[in-house]
This record gives C-alpha cells, structure tokens and sequence, in this order.
C-alpha cells in the first residue's frame, strides 16, 4: 500500500513539473518563445510587454472603454508587428536597403507636422495603430522602410503592379526565415506576411505620411 502511494506521488510530482514545459509554447522547442523568426526568438514576455504599454498609454489618455475595446486583438497585432518587422527587415537588407536615424527623425517631424504637433502624433499613433509613446519611432521605421525597398525594385506602390512586386519580395523574405508561431497566437501566412489571427494587408499596415511617397522607377 504505502510502496503504491509512492509511486503515485512520485509520477503526480513528474507530471507537475512536465506540466509547464509543455503549456508554456506551441512549440516544445522554444518554451516561453511567441514566434522564432530566422532562429531568432520573440519572447511572449516581449509581446506582453509591447501590449501593456499601450494599455497604459490609452489609461493615461483617458480612452473610453469603448476604443479601448477596439483593441481586443491587442497581443496578437504586437506579435504581427514584430513579426512584420523583421520580414522587412530582411527584405530591404536583400534589396541593399538601409534606414538612417535621421530618416527616422524627419518622417517622425513630418507626421507630427501632418498631426498636428508631437502629442497630436502621440494620439493618431495610440488610436489608430495601438503605438505606445514610446515604440513610435519603431513603428515610422517602416514608413521610411517600405517606399525605399519599393524604389530599389523600381515598384510603385500606388499601383497593383507595384504592390505584387513588393508583396513578392516580402513572401520570398517571409520564406527564407522559416517562422514557426506559437499557435496560442495563429500561425504565420509567408504568401500573406501576416498573422492569421490578425486581419490586415500589408501595404495598409503603413500609413504614408507627407514626403514619404514612393517614387516610381526611381
């Protein structure tokens, strides 16, 4: 009796400790990891992290419960965000495509400009994009990022055909990266670049702020 009390007890205690190794990711191979993207970990804290940060933001602002609401998707729009990022990050770095700070500063002086001032920025970004104060410049990376990867594949993107051919590299960058989600999260469209649980395109993931249109053929 007492030698079958123990053996139960020992493989409670094992299946205990099992228990988090297998629930903490999709994925057993990267416990604690929202999504690897080209052998590269996005943590969950990371992703959670990115999401409180808004929700802070919209406290502090005041947002009503009703847009606050709006943001139900919240931690899966960050993970589609970072995951985003990085595809064009690797599209660009294949196009020989690099972002200087101070592109980043004058598109940022730019959409204030357009906002009406920095706090009119701060609360286009927080409304409409779920951008936190803090991850704006991030985020206006891409706005600088996309029409000069569009420029160097001589695509413009105001056109269908622009557009396939930006879309086409950004599937060929998705691809070569082998991003494995968490299926917690969704999983990831390569052909797409987006996140299955989170609904949007591409090209209307930036928004392109005055002095930043793409030039074709150039």
């Amino acid at each position: 009796m007492h030698r079958r009390r123990r053996t139960a007890l020992v493989l409670s205690a094992a299946t205990l400790l099992a228990a988090p190794l297998l629930t903490a990711c999709g994925s057993e191979a990267h416990p604690g990891a929202a999504a690897v993207v080209g052998g590269d970990r996005i943590d969950v804290a990371t992703v959670q992290a990115e999401a409180a940060d808004v929700r802070t933001a919209q406290e502090s602002a005041g947002q009503s419960e009703e847009l606050v609401k709006k943001t139900g998707q919240l931690n899966r729009a960050k993970l589609h965000s970072l995951i985003f990022g990085r595809v064009l990050d690797r599209a660009a770095k294949d196009a020989g495509v690099t972002v200087s700070r101070k592109e980043i500063q004058e598109i940022r002086a730019a959409a204030a400009a357009q906002s009406g001032g920095d706090k009119g920025l701060r609360t286009v970004m927080l409304e409409q994009r779920w951008v936190a104060p803090g991850q704006i410049e991030d985020d206006l990376r891409k706005e600088v990022q996309l029409p000069k990867l569009a420029r160097a594949l001589g695509a413009d993107l105001q056109t269908p055909a622009g557009q396939q051919a930006v879309s086409k590299a950004l599937t060929e960058a998705s691809t070569s990266l082998h991003i494995d989600v968490n299926p917690r999260y969704g999983s990831w469209d390569d052909k797409k670049v987006q996140l299955s649980t989170y609904r949007t395109a591409w090209i209307k993931q930036v928004t392109t702020f005055p002095g930043q249109e793409p030039e074709a053929g150039a």
